[in-house]
């Protein structure tokens, strides 16, 4: 995902300052796609020289208020009909393939640590619904079936991990190495 086309995409609901914008972030964006002030400031100045924003008013303190361009809007709808998403890489399951380095007792920790990882994550996604006071705008709409394809995603996560974990067989006690395959469990749950 591109912090330009986000921030593009949250300005077609009106204008936001940088303050405004980061608050946003924090609340909608954040676990698909953190952002820190300083990299949301710099997105700005570049989308404003760039003509895909302008600066609608000043205030105090140097604060400044963007509103999208015609530019900006055609942009993005050009990133969100033509470009094909980025695919994504998944430490975790990175990690995951390289278990085989650890004990099993180790692969398994690391196992439940995702999963209570991931139950840790829901729980914060379920603790930031309630705390959102939803409107009709298109923000929120599209904010909540992003909200809910976290909870969702989180769930499978801690439910893999879960599973995963009861599939590698204990440790015999002369090999503690983890290198002999895992028990083949298909069992859901």
């Amino acid at each position: 995902m591109s912090l330009r086309h986000a921030l593009l995409g949250i300005l077609r609901e009106g204008p936001a300052s940088g303050y405004d914008l980061m608050q946003l972030f924090k609340v909608s964006l954040h676990n698909a796609w953190p952002a820190t002030q300083s990299q949301i400031y710099t997105e700005l100045a570049k989308l404003a020289d760039a003509g895909l924003l302008s600066v609608a008013a000043r205030g105090p303190r140097g604060r400044k208020e963007y509103t999208l361009t015609d530019d900006g809007l055609a942009e993005l709808r050009r990133w969100l009909l033509e470009t094909e998403p980025e695919p994504h890489r998944n430490e975790p399951m990175l990690r995951v393939f390289l278990l085989g380095a650890l004990s099993r007792d180790q692969a398994r920790e690391y196992l439940i640590y995702l999963e209570q990882r991931a139950a840790k994550y829901n729980g914060a996604l379920e603790s930031l619904d309630a705390g959102i006071d939803w409107d009709d705008g298109d923000l929120s709409f599209y904010g909540q079936l992003v909200l809910e394809y976290g909870k969702r995603l989180q769930a499978m996560n801690g439910e893999w991990a879960a599973w995963a974990a009861r599939q590698i067989p204990a440790a015999k006690a002369d090999d503690d190495s983890g290198a002999s395959a895992p028990a083949d469990d298909t069992s859901a749950g």
